[in-house]
């Protein structure tokens, strides 16, 4: 891997605009508070960066800095700043500004790994912090002055619309095996394609993902139906024998195809009803659901059984597509209301399946 130049490299105007934001949020005042405390000690980091140079608004807002946690509150309180060791022992201090909380983590590098954590070690080596992360994408770094930090390659495989992950697969997954899922999640959102050697090395190490807390396992998996287009990640993750080792029962990959179709947005309580229908029983516990969203789930799995025999929601979202096909596909937000409307047809004719 070789180490990013000195000053970085400045975006193009048209590409900088996109994070306009930095003078704007309070992560501007948490930036300025650790830089007055040493130049050069912080940049921005992940999905804040990753998404701005593809365009998208950031959601959450990262920083890494070369100053310790003890530093970092000090700098922050230096300029009446709050500081909460929300994650101290991995390096990891909330800054509050302007009542908004902004994640400051010291640099890392990895010294031990049992598939689930990892023991880590601060660092001063933005290139040992580029190499423990996941994927080329979510390793670039940005300064206030936009100028961009790419130890990994991150840009090209972004530009070329590319997930990979950072050397070896297999040693990636073994640190974390909740790598497996992201990287069907990441590459649903910003791949064209599956890199094969990642593909392959999830497929080999899926056993791998029964260590894991189903807290985790169901949050990652909730995101990845949530996302607008997850269906060809969702069917390489059947094909590779991933998805099973989320639940075991065929899954209906036609049926949830549809669904996202038809209402990209919709939930994942009401995804997982269209992936396993009633062969879903048991899954809410498994992936730890709230009581809500398995209340949801199990809802959608009834008012389908009342729509037509047999145990798969393929029954609503038929009636649904017949009707988007007749009005000549219209768009998103019609395609919704007419989902909504079928739903709400079966919850009238069969009130007691609510």
């Amino acid at each position: 891997m070789s180490a990013p130049h000195d000053d970085g490299t400045a975006l193009p105007a048209e590409r900088a605009r996109a994070f306009d934001w930095i003078d704007e949020s309070p992560a501007f005042d948490v930036m300025q508070a650790l830089l007055a405390a040493q130049p050069d000690c912080a940049r921005f980091v992940g999905g804040c960066v990753r998404d701005g140079l593809v365009g998208v608004e950031a959601k959450d807002i990262d920083i890494a800095t070369s100053l310790t946690p003890d530093r970092v509150i000090a700098a922050l309180k230096a300029k009446s700043l709050g500081a909460a060791p929300t994650g101290i022992e991995h390096g990891t201090i909330t800054a509050i500004a302007n009542h908004q909380g902004v994640e400051v983590t010291t640099l890392r590098a990895d010294v031990s790994t049992d598939g689930r954590r990892a023991s880590v070690a601060f660092t001063t080596d933005w290139c040992k912090d580029a190499a423990r992360r996941d994927f080329t994408i979510n390793a670039l770094y940005l300064t206030p002055e936009r100028r961009l930090y790419d130890p990994v390659g991150g840009l090209a495989d972004l530009d070329d619309r590319r997930v990979r992950f950072i050397g070896d697969p297999a040693h990636r997954i073994h640190e974390d095996y909740l790598r497996i899922l992201r990287f069907f999640r990441f590459s649903a959102r910003f791949a064209d394609a599956f890199d094969e050697a990642g593909l392959k090395a999830c497929a080999a190490l899926k056993a791998g993902m029964e260590i894991l807390s189903a807290e985790r396992v169901g949050d990652e998996f909730s995101k990845l139906l949530s996302s607008p287009t997850p269906h060809a990640a969702i069917s390489a993750m059947a094909a590779s024998g991933v998805l099973s080792e989320i639940w075991p029962a065929p899954a209906e990959l036609e049926c949830f195809g549809r669904l996202k179709i038809l209402a990209p947005d919709a939930s994942p309580p009401l995804g997982l009803a269209a992936l396993w229908g009633a062969r879903g029983d048991g899954i809410d516990a498994r992936l730890r659901l709230s009581n809500a969203d398995a209340a949801r789930r199990k809802s959608a799995v009834k008012l389908a059984a009342g729509v037509a025999p047999g145990p798969s929601v393929a029954a609503i979202l038929t009636a649904a597509e017949r009707r988007w096909i007749d009005e000549d596909f219209p768009p998103t937000e019609r395609a919704r209301e007419i989902l909504n409307e079928e739903i709400a047809r079966a919850a009238k004719a069969f009130p007691g399946e609510m």
